[in-house]
């Protein structure tokens, strides 16, 4: 592999892309935030994904500067791709990122996509982007690959490397290119797909198809409570057959599974379909931040507590444990429920950084502890410091005679919390 390598994002899934190519090659990372740029210089990473002796062992050059890709020929981008108030795909970072690209390209280079789009998205939307900014024509002068991402933020098992890499080109002596150049790092091996259209479609569902099962497991934990039963004790159950699948109730939030199944229904739509499962799915993992805060209102109510003079904790605010990463976290949509109704919210979490809580969401972190105790309280993400909280530790937390709390993550045992007075709830 003797490519010169430019990653353009340098993000949760770029960074680490940067990196396993770093180890062996010199890499050129690109991102407009000049802030990124000048914590990797230091050998910092905010977003927790890469160690600061990985950074080390790496050899790039970190640059906002697009005459630093000019001398590059294998340009990665990997760039978010979120969707508007309105569900519908925001390509704009994309467009960015090609448009920076294309300003840098020339002759013989080639540009591969790795951030999550709808199929034919590559083709229709950040080819002509790139064609406009470097006068070059695609498929004389340059071609296109598309791979995409399979970084799982705060996942420290399933690296970049560890997992098989999908590939495709725009034809078949790109294919080869794209595949030898993904092969040098990623010992996992490659899957060659077909066309880019097929890339594209393989990652949209990937989370598509997660987003649909946590959305039947959600549907069924709204049913079972209305029977009076604890949906993790019927999943415990189910799950001693060898086939069942082991899906739990959740929010879902992030940059992946609550946003891609959006791009292939705006797709779908566009070519006069409207998907019925897929958006069924969306619109209950989409609620269930706001059943939270209903059911933790009733159980306030059903304990005498008085709801409009109370103050209830929110532990956690990221989108996932042990990360930390808040965009479209639903647990915010707990807290505005929880809002709604003149509740004093106290929202804490030990791994979300502060100022980004409160520029995105307007919110201040605070404490809960026994100084500064509760009249109830949500476990909304399973990070390892709440895990490790014994029942009486949290207990201490919340002050009354008949406190509440509400488990979303089931990360303790039921009967643990009750034998300290909880009443608990769990989704």
């Amino acid at each position: 592999m003797n490519r010169k390598i430019a990653m353009v994002g340098l993000g949760y899934v770029g960074l680490p892309v940067a990196v396993a190519f770093g180890k062996t090659h010199p890499v050129v990372g690109f991102d407009i935030k000049a802030a990124r740029i000048a914590e990797l210089q230091a050998g910092k990473d905010s977003t927790g994904e890469v160690t600061a002796a990985d950074l080390a062992q790496a050899n790039i050059r970190y640059t906002d500067r697009i005459d630093d890709l000019k001398p590059c020929d294998f340009f990665i981008i990997a760039v978010p791709t979120p969707v508007d108030t309105g569900n519908k795909p925001d390509l704009s970072p994309l467009i960015g990122a090609s448009t920076s690209v294309g300003k840098a390209l020339k002759k013989g280079d080639v540009v591969v996509y790795e951030s999550t789009v709808y199929p034919g998205a590559t083709e229709e939307e950040c080819i002509p982007v790139l064609e406009k900014h470097s006068g070059l024509k695609f498929g004389i002068d340059f071609t296109v690959g598309y791979s995409p991402e399979r970084i799982n933020p705060g996942d420290k098992e399933h690296t970049f490397t560890k997992i098989k890499k999908i590939v495709s080109g725009s034809d078949a002596a790109t294919l080869d290119v794209v595949a030898d150049v993904y092969g040098s790092v990623v010992t996992a091996g490659v899957h060659r797909a077909s066309s880019i259209k097929v890339a594209e479609a393989a990652k949209v569902i990937e989370n598509t198809q997660r987003d649909l099962n946590i959305a039947l497991m959600n549907e069924l934990s709204v049913v079972f409570k209305r029977m009076g039963i604890d949906t993790q004790e019927v999943l415990e159950a189910a799950g001693s057959k060898w086939n069942f699948l082991p899906f739990r109730p959740g929010l879902v939030g992030g940059h992946c599974i609550g946003v891609d199944p959006y791009y292939l229904t705006h797709q779908a739509e566009k070519l006069g379909y409207i998907p019925q499962v897929i958006l069924a799915g969306r619109r209950i993992n989409d609620n269930m931040g706001r059943f939270v805060a209903r059911n933790t209102i009733k159980q306030m109510i059903a304990q005498g507590i008085d709801v409009a003079r109370s103050r209830i904790g929110v532990l956690g605010v990221t989108f996932k444990e042990n990360c930390p990463d808040t965009r479209n976290s639903k647990v915010v949509d707990i807290i505005r429920e929880l809002q709604d109704y003149g509740v004093e919210v106290v929202v804490c979490d030990p791994q979300a950084d502060a100022a980004e809580v409160h520029e995105e969401y307007d919110l201040v972190l605070g404490k809960v502890d026994a100084a500064n105790p509760v009249d109830a309280l949500i476990i909304a993400v399973a990070h390892s410091e709440y895990k490790a909280l014994s029942p009486a530790e949290l207990r201490a937390m919340v002050r009354g005679e008949k406190p509440v709390l509400i488990d979303v993550k089931c990360i303790q045992p039921r009967q643990a919390l009750e034998s300290v007075g909880f009443t608990v709830w769990r989704l």
